[in-house]
C-alpha cells in the first residue's frame, strides 16, 4: 500500500485589499520552461510558462536591495493588521 503525500496548500497572491487574485497550485519544469499552474480569481484555471529569455529580463529588474529582500523574504513575518 502506497502512502500518498498530501498536496501542499496553494500559494495565494492577493491585491492591496487582500482579495485573492491567484492561487498557485504547482511550479514545475517543462524542458527549459518554468511552468506555473493555478487558478485566477479562484475559478479560472491558468498555466503560464516562463522562458529562460524572459527570466533573464526579469533578473535585470532586480536591484541589489531587492535581491537582499528576496533572500530574506521567507524568514520575515507578515505585518499585523492595524488594531481598531
Amino acid at each position: 500500500m502506497s502512502a500518498d503525500k498530501p498536496k501542499p496548500a496553494g500559494v495565494k497572491i492577493v491585491d492591496a485589499a487582500k482579495k485573492e487574485l491567484m492561487n498557485v497550485s504547482a511550479i514545475e519544469r517543462d524542458g527549459n520552461f518554468l511552468v506555473v499552474k493555478g487558478k485566477i480569481f479562484g475559478t479560472m484555471p491558468m498555466t503560464a510558462k516562463l522562458s529562460p529569455e524572459e527570466a533573464r529580463k526579469a533578473l535585470r529588474m532586480l536591484s541589489p536591495g531587492l535581491v537582499w529582500f528576496l533572500l530574506t523574504f521567507p524568514f520575515r513575518r507578515s505585518p499585523e493588521p492595524p488594531a481598531r
